[in-house]
């Protein structure tokens, strides 16, 4: 009895789980996605049985500190998730990775909201909206919050909810742009996600009235964007040393690039058996224009994919060392990537001809899905080449705080 209790003292524990074995889990999951995004359109959420598998591969854990269950793992693992993912459904790559993020964000709250959170929850799902469509007033231990806050991704799954807010003074007047921590239930949802794509994000309207927020339910953005967050530092957890803007813009990317590929390989598929009408091609692959075309689509997403993952791969390496000249051009890459999937899509649809908007074919969804994904404030091109043109060009006028 004694030598048994001593031989499974000393026994090995599980193995830990790596990036590679999530992103296996990830693709693992492909086959029920693709059966379920229609449903997801139709219902405009994904489904409760996709969400419960999402969890049981570990895809809500993914940034989740290890001291409450998560795998703690990096960017470059979230991005190939989400990728996987995107291959298989759009919006299922969208609402899991904006979980999977938020879940990141939080671990950068004060201890004593980390606790609450993760705590007894090791799968919480915190869904979040960064604008400050919020307004909080001081009162004892911390705010009083209303507000009304669109485009909240995975609503209807959330357990709690990190929202963006203008804190007031004692004047009235606004002294403090922030993130808070709000639980689910002191939060109605109002169905406005009515949208041509990513239907099944649920990115509905959250609405609160008087909610209060204690103290350490609080993140300041401004103080965030400089790399300075409320946490207690540890060494053993350089993840949450992350820089705040690339973390939140970058993750965005994944999702797009499983769309790009999605795209890609239906129609190259196809070409190998349908026709190039009014032409003598019996396949479009015969065709010497559909060969450039797929070529000149191949490279886009690939000029999409290096510069995904080479700006990932530095954020992880680099931690919170980025300088701000670095982080304007994340950004400035992160829009940059996304434009050129879109290109590369649009490419393969007049390739495949008018059939890809057949309501049957899936690459009429992907479309819709990477247009709407890619118009996402973060990915704005526009915003991310100013930013980089001024630090270029010495310009000292910063147009972000999500940088």
């Amino acid at each position: 009895m004694s030598t048994s209790s001593a031989c499974e003292k000393n026994a090995p524990g599980p193995p830990a789980v790596t990036g590679a074995d999530l992103v296996e889990r990830a693709r693992a999951l492909q086959p029920l996605l693709r059966a379920q995004a229609e449903r997801g359109e139709a219902d405009r959420a994904i489904s409760a049985d996709v969400v419960a598998e999402l969890a049981g591969a570990g895809v809500f854990r993914l940034l989740t500190p290890k001291r409450f269950g998560g795998h703690e793992t990096d960017l470059r693992t979230l991005t190939d998730v989400s990728e996987a993912l995107g291959e298989a459904d759009g919006s299922t790559a969208w609402t899991a990775m904006i979980i999977s993020v938020t879940n990141w964000l939080t671990s950068l709250f004060p201890d004593k909201a980390q606790e609450e959170v993760f705590g007894a929850d090791p799968d919480a799902r915190v869904t979040g909206v960064a604008a400050p469509t919020g307004v909080g007033c001081r009162v004892s231990g911390g705010w009083l919050v209303s507000g009304k806050w669109s485009y909240n991704s995975g609503a209807p799954y959330a357990t709690w909810a990190a929202l963006g807010a203008l804190l007031q003074d004692e004047a009235g007047a606004a002294a403090e742009q922030a993130m808070l921590l709000i639980p689910a239930s002191d939060l109605t949802i109002e169905d406005t996600w009515r949208t041509a794509g990513m239907k099944g994000t649920a990115s509905n309207t959250l609405i609160g009235r008087d909610v209060f927020v204690p103290e350490h339910r609080m993140l300041s953005v401004r103080a965030a964007s400089q790399g300075s967050y409320p946490r207690s530092f540890r060494e053993d957890e350089p993840l949450y040393s992350s820089v705040f803007g690339s973390m939140l813009l970058l993750c965005l990317a994944g999702p797009l690039l499983g769309l790009g590929k999605a795209a890609f390989e239906t129609v190259k598929n196809a070409a190998t058996e349908k026709p190039l009408s009014f032409t003598v091609h019996g396949r479009q692959a015969d065709s010497v224009g559909v060969q450039i075309q797929m070529a000149d689509a191949a490279l886009h997403l690939q000029t999409a994919r290096l510069h995904v993952y080479q700006a990932v791969d530095r954020v992880d390496q680099e931690s919170g060392a980025m300088d701000f000249a670095t982080r304007t051009q994340i950004r400035a890459q992160a829009g940059y990537a996304a434009q050129q999937v879109l290109v590369a899509i649009n490419t393969l649809l007049n390739v495949h001809g008018a059939g890809a908007f057949a309501e049957s074919n899936p690459l009429q969804r992907i479309w819709r899905d990477a247009n709407t994904a890619a118009r996402h404030a973060g990915l704005v091109p526009a915003v991310g080449f100013e930013a980089y043109g001024k630090t270029l060009l010495g310009v000292e006028e910063p147009v972000s705080l999500m940088v």
